[in-house]
Formats: structure tokens, sequence, C-alpha cells
């Protein structure tokens, strides 16, 4: 997706350990009218497809999640990364790595919001190792129902996430693959560019 590549490009910082800041329209301050943008091109990336769940984990996804879910008609559930007074009942949970922030969560999801007849897309803003999919997957794994694909906005192909869950069957759909950062020169090279 050139737009949000050259959105990357323009506003878009590389920080040591591979870390790709785009907190000023994508997870901190959130361009609305990029997401919608986004939104579309899954809807177009995932036509045909019978989907009635959009899943993503709390917090960066939940924005992107949103307006994604928006273009399909279907509603959002979002992975809680810890148990709250709000959630009653019986709940699916998975352990998630976060690459960022470098510690363990735990993710919940109320089984009231999952089951066996929901045909699930995942959403998120970035993908690295695969370990927050990994997560996700699990969960839907537990509630029975199917997930039908994953869309990322950025994934880091040279983290090798998306690749190793291509391997294992599962439809991936990123909208920018960066294929390497240099965070001296800040130079990002995506993987059509080559």
């Amino acid at each position: 997706m050139q737009l949000l590549k050259d959105r990357i490009r323009k506003d878009g910082q590389v920080f040591p350990g591979n870390v790709l800041k785009v907190d000023s329209f994508l997870n901190h301050q959130m361009d609305i009218e990029l997401f919608s943008e986004f939104g579309k091109e899954f809807k177009r990336r995932f036509e045909g497809e019978e989907i009635n769940k959009i899943l993503t984990i709390e917090a960066s996804g939940i924005g992107i999640a949103c307006i994604v879910a928006q273009s399909f008609g279907v509603p959002v559930v979002f992975a809680k990364k810890s148990q709250s007074k709000n959630i009653a009942g019986e709940v699916y949970s998975s352990k998630v790595q976060s690459y960022t922030h470098g510690r363990i969560y735990d993710i919940i999801v109320s089984k009231k919001f999952l089951g066996p007849e929901d045909k699930v897309l995942i959403i998120d803003d970035f993908m690295a190792n695969g370990a927050a999919m990994d997560g996700l997957l699990e969960v839907i794994r537990e509630s029975g129902a199917h997930v039908v694909g994953a869309g990322i906005v950025i994934e880091k192909g040279f983290q090798g996430g998306g690749e190793r869950l291509r391997r294992e069957g599962l439809r991936v759909e990123s909208l920018a693959i960066v294929d390497r950062m240099d965070e001296k020169t800040g130079e990002i090279v995506f993987r059509d560019d080559e």
C-alpha cells in the first residue's frame, strides 16, 4: 500500500533495537483518514471471505480494528492484557511476549464473545516475530472459532514472524513489509522496493 509506505518514510523514525516509531499517525496519535484507507484495503484483500468478528489485542490494534470492522460491518473483540472486574465469567487465555515492551502478558477474551460459530479476521498494527499472533491464534483455537486470516498494517519482514505463520498455513496480508531499517541513516526499505 503505497500511501502507507510513503507515510512511514515521511513520519517514521528508526530507533536502536529494530524499533520503528510511527506514533505520530498509527499507535499513539491516530490518523483516522489513513485508517479508513486501511479498512478499505483489508476489505478488498479479504473480499468474499465469510467474516463475522474482528479480533485484535489491547491496545494499539483497537483503533485500526474498529475502522476495519466498520468496513466489514462486524463487531470487534479485543484481547485484554489483564483480568479486570468488568470481565465476568469464563475466559479464554494465552500468554504473549511483547517485542516492543520486552515482557510477557496474559491475554484474555470472554467466552461470551468468541465461539465455534465465529469466523475471525485478526487485525494488528505491527508484526515482528509473531508472538502476539500466536497468542491470538491460541485463543481462537480454544474457542473453536475459525480463523480466516490476519491483516497486519506493518510487518517487520526481517524478523520472520509473518513468513513463519504463512508457512504454518495462516493467510497473512500485510499492508507494508519492511525488509530492513538503518538506525544511523533512518533508511527504511520495503519488500517490493528492491
